[in-house]
């Protein structure tokens, strides 16, 4: 009797856990090494749209696999203002050494806003970690936005906000990645307007579109006239309330949707050297 032809098992569901109660959550059961299949790059989609920040634990992928892996949501970008890892200038390298006080992008933004067409997202590895610290908190802008009275909100409706790329606060979190691998003049200047108030592309859902990494003012107010309201709605936007904390360990991955989501990278690593590669995918103009 001919042997019957053994059936295909069914793909492995991944397992996917909320870490706190603001966004966030761990997958499990994927190897992002694999060429994985369109329905488990849908349910990995799905569950960043739902948590707005999604990790992945105990993974080894090459350069390579990180690429092929962040092209399966979009196309990549790279970054502008500095060059990208040798050979892949789309991943670009985020690095503090042991002898440097200020860690990259150390503080709350969403990822260069400064651009007519933010990111959609961001993949981080972790290539090099200090043994304690050097952890990254995540903040919910759906919650920031839903939190604030009616009165505020249609205060905030129709106002834009101005975003740059040469707030000093910023810069200075930057400055030695530029002098080692700039590829924009020190004096260049990159501008655009959003709205204050954004509709999410994808879910529909409104969100507070202000960062104080790269907002500077109000379109149609200077920059002393916004000052005030953009102080209250930056420490508003950040509330414990809002945020989760990830704790990096060798393996790890984080996928944040950066039209929704601001993140801090935590600086009290002093005296060691932390490495991580960051692919960011294209989005869309603001609305």
């Amino acid at each position: 009797m001919p042997k019957l032809a053994e059936k295909p098992s069914p793909s492995k569901a991944i397992e996917i856990r909320p870490v706190a109660g603001a966004l966030g959550a761990e997958i499990s059961g994927v190897d992002l090494s694999e060429d994985l299949s369109d329905e488990t790059i849908a349910d990995i989609r799905q569950a960043l749209l739902n948590n707005l920040v999604i990790f992945f634990r105990d993974q080894d992928i090459t350069p390579d696999q990180h690429l092929a892996f962040a092209k399966r949501f979009g196309d990549t970008v790279e970054y502008p203002l500095i060059k990208g890892l040798e050979g892949y200038p789309e991943i670009m390298t985020v690095v503090k050494l042991e002898n440097e006080k200020l860690n990259f992008g150390g503080l709350w933004h969403s990822d260069t806003t400064y651009l007519e067409k933010p990111p959609m997202g961001s993949i981080l590895v972790a290539r090099e970690l200090p043994p304690r610290g050097g952890d990254t908190i995540f903040a919910n802008m759906h919650l920031a936005y839903e939190m604030l009275s009616d009165g505020m909100k249609k205060l905030l409706e129709p106002l834009k906000g101005v975003s740059v790329s040469n707030l000093p606060k910023v810069t200075a979190t930057r400055d030695e990645r530029a002098r080692v691998s700039g590829k924009a003049a020190p004096e260049t200047i990159l501008t655009a307007t959003h709205p204050v108030v954004r509709t999410h592309p994808e879910t529909g859902r409104k969100l507070l579109y202000v960062n104080g990494g790269h907002t500077l003012r109000f379109e149609g107010m200077s920059d002393e006239e916004s000052a005030p309201l953009l102080e209250y709605l930056f420490e508003h936007q950040t509330r414990p309330e809002f945020t989760c904390r990830f704790v990096w360990k060798p393996g790890s991955i984080a996928f944040w949707d950066n039209r929704c989501t601001q993140h801090l990278p935590v600086n009290d690593y002093h005296g060691f050297k932390r490495v991580m590669h960051r692919i960011t995918l294209a989005g869309d103009r603001p609305g």
